[in-house]
């Protein structure tokens, strides 16, 4: 007669993690160790450990439930399939697997008696485990440099407001540079009016003497 059992675990792993790794082909065989055909569609037929394991996808709960049907070589023609369901739950320590598995055949008790825990639980703690192990040391590679965002400061509207401060900085030298030279022409002017004054005034004396010159010589004649 066929009965039934429950069975936990705890995995390293998140529950949409060990969801998608249970109906993927390629992790569920690197998982298990045994070349497995799985997949996320209902009603799809699945295969794992060889083709020992043989079944279909019954219901299907992203990150929470999976439930297919299974039957293995051992299993004889009067046997019906039995149902497999497990329930994932998020806990501190990764996940609570809960493991139902239904009709199963009364003589067929090793599965129940070490089976899921030697070929399905202790292989996925090792997966999880070591795939947590790997990402932790490439970790520190990804830390991004810390020189990176002080470049973004020297932007274009950074260098406009310098380069106006620049340009002001010189307008005011300029500016103040140029008040002095402009009382320089009027110094100069009033030297050249002085010096132009003196020259009349020479000119003008010339003249008068020039003038009693010719008195003198004719006096002399007399």
């Amino acid at each position: 007669m066929p009965y039934s059992y429950k069975l936990t675990t705890t995995i390293p792993a998140s529950p949409e993690e060990i969801y998608e790794a249970w109906l993927d082909s390629l992790i569920h065989s690197e998982m298990t160790g045994g070349e497995a055909t799985m997949s996320d569609q209902i009603g799809a037929d699945v295969s794992a450990w060889d083709g020992f394991i043989r079944g279909r996808n019954l219901e299907l709960v992203p990150g929470e439930r999976i439930v297919q049907s299974w039957r293995t070589s051992e299993f004889g023609d009067e046997h019906e399939d039995s149902i497999v369901t497990i329930v994932l739950e998020e806990t501190d320590d990764g996940t609570l697997l809960v493991l139902e598995h239904s009709n199963v055949p009364e003589e067929q008790k090793s599965y129940e008696e070490g089976g899921w825990q030697s070929y399905y639980f202790e292989p996925m703690v090792a997966y999880f485990s070591e795939r947590s192990e790997g990402a932790e040391e490439a970790a520190p590679q990804k830390t991004p440099q810390r020189a990176a965002p002080k470049k973004s400061a020297r932007g274009p509207a950074a260098k406009e407001k310098a380069k106006k401060r620049t340009a002001g900085a010189g307008k005011a030298k300029r500016a103040a540079s140029a008040k002095p030279k402009r009382a320089a022409p009027k110094k100069a002017a009033a030297k050249k009016s002085k010096t132009k004054g003196g020259v009349k005034a020479r000119s003008a004396a010339a003249r008068k003497r020039g003038k009693a010159s010719p008195r003198k010589s004719g006096r002399g004649k007399r």
